[in-house]
C-alpha cells in the first residue's frame, strides 16, 4: 500500500507540475503538491484512487493539446482543487524543520525524564519522596505538552494557510457518491473498547490507554483448555502474528479470566513456551465480562482510535480440522489494518472452551 501511495503522489505531482506557472522553488511546488496530494488521498478508497489517477492522466494528455489561456484556466481550476503555493521561503522552511528538530530532541528528554510510578516501588518510597517523584514528573509532562504545542506552530508554519471552503461544490463534484474515509475511520465502525488497568503475571501493570494510537490484540487465554494449547503448543499460532506484527504498531495481550488460575502457573506457562508478551491476570472476570468473551481463545483486535475492529475466532479450523485452506481471521485483519485498508471481516463466532468465569 505504501508504495503504492508513493507511486502515486509521484504522478500525480509530476502531472499538476506541467499545470503550474509561477515563481516558486521546484523544490517548494513538490513539498506542497505532495502535502496537498496526501491529504486528498487519504479520503479516497481504492477503486476512487484508480480513478482519480486515470482522470489525471487524461488531463494530462488534454493540456499538451490547450492554448495559453486555457491553461492559464486549468492553473486557476487545479489550484482551487489543491490550494495554493507555499508562503514561505526556502531557508524560512528550513528555518522552520530546524526548530522542529531541536524541539523534538527536547520531546524526547521530557518523555525519557518522566519515571513509571510502579506501586511496588510508590511503597518503599518514603512521602516526601512520592512528592518529590510525583513533582518532577508532572514538570516533565508540563515540557512534554509545552513542545509538542511548539513543534505544531512549526508545522502549521510549513503547512500554510488553510485552503478557504468552496462555496458552491463543481458539478463534478455534485454527480460523486458521497465517499467514506479509508483507514482509520472506517475501521472505527465498530463499539470503543472497554478501557482497563489489570495486572500481569509477570508483575507488569498494563493499562489500556496507554497504547492509544496501537493496534492491540487481546486473546482470552486458558492453559487448561486444548484449544489455547493447541494454538501455543502445537501450532504456535499466537507466537507467530505477535512476532510478525511486533514492529508494525502491533501489541498483543493473553487476559487469563479463569477463576482458579494460579500467578505461578501462568509464569510457568509463560517462561516454558517463551511468549512474547503477558498474561492479564483478569481473575475477578471483569474485563472479559465487559468485552464479551464467551470462549478461550476469543480474540478482540482495537484499532488506533480504541474501537474493536474484530470480535471473533482466531481461525476457521478448530483444533486443526481443516487440512487446507485455513483462513486465519487475525491474521487478515492486522494485515488490512497495518495496510491503511478497512477491515473485511470484523465478526465471526469464536470457538474453544467456555471462559471460566468467577460467580458473581
Amino acid at each position: 500500500m505504501k508504495k503504492y501511495l508513493i507511486l502515486l503522489i509521484t504522478v500525480l505531482t509530476v502531472a499538476r507540475g506541467a499545470f503550474t506557472q509561477n515563481e516558486e522553488t521546484p523544490g517548494q511546488r513538490v513539498l506542497q503538491q505532495q502535502e496537498n496530494m496526501r491529504q486528498r488521498l487519504q479520503n479516497m478508497s481504492e477503486a476512487e484512487r484508480e480513478k482519480f489517477i486515470a482522470e489525471m492522466q487524461k488531463r494530462r494528455e488534454r493540456f499538451q493539446n490547450m492554448s495559453d489561456e486555457e491553461r492559464k484556466g486549468y492553473q486557476a481550476e487545479m489550484q482551487q482543487r489543491f490550494g495554493g503555493p507555499i508562503s514561505l521561503s526556502r531557508e524560512q522552511q528550513l528555518k522552520a524543520i530546524s526548530e522542529i528538530e531541536n524541539q523534538v530532541a527536547k520531546l524526547k528528554a521530557a518523555v525519557l525524564s518522566i519515571e513509571v510510578e510502579e506501586p511496588g516501588r510508590l511503597r518503599d518510597l518514603s512521602e516526601e519522596q512520592r512528592s518529590k517523584l510525583r513533582e518532577k514528573n508532572a514538570k516533565a509532562a508540563r515540557e512534554r505538552f509545552s513542545v509538542i504545542r511548539a513543534i505544531e506552530q512549526q508545522l502549521a508554519k510549513l503547512r500554510g494557510p488553510e485552503r478557504p471552503p468552496q462555496s458552491q461544490p463543481s458539478p463534478e463534484r455534485l454527480d460523486r457518491p458521497q465517499r467514506q474515509r479509508p483507514s482509520g475511520d472506517t475501521q472505527s465502525s465498530g463499539k470503543r473498547a472497554p478501557g482497563f488497568e489489570l495486572n500481569s503475571f509477570d508483575g507488569k501493570t498494563v493499562n489500556l490507554s496507554d497504547y492509544s494510537g496501537k493496534i492491540v490484540v487481546l486473546e482470552w487465554f486458558n492453559m487448561e483448555c486444548p484449544f489455547s494449547r493447541y494454538h501455543h503448543e502445537t501450532k504456535n499460532t499466537m507466537i507467530q502474528l505477535a512476532e510478525k506484527y511486533k514492529d508494525k504498531n502491533v501489541v498483543w495481550f493473553a487476559v487469563n479470566s479463569t477463576n482458579h488460575t494460579t500467578p505461578a502457573a501462568n509464569k510457568t506457562f509463560a517462561e516454558k513456551y517463551k511468549l512474547p508478551f503477558s498474561i492479564l491476570d483478569d481473575r475477578s472476570g471483569k474485563v472479559g465480562r465487559a468485552y464479551g468473551a464467551k470462549t478461550t481463545p476469543h480474540i478482540f483486535v482495537i484499532n488506533p482510535r480504541g474501537r474493536i475492529a474484530y470480535d471473533g475466532a482466531i481461525d476457521d479450523s478448530p483444533l486443526g480440522k481443516k487440512k487446507e485452506g485455513v483462513v486465519n481471521y487475525v491474521d487478515n485483519v492486522l494485515a488490512e489494518l497495518t495496510s491503511g485498508k478497512a477491515v473485511s471481516v470484523s465478526n465471526t463466532k469464536s470457538y474453544g472452551c467456555s471462559v471460566k468465569y468467577a460467580t458473581k
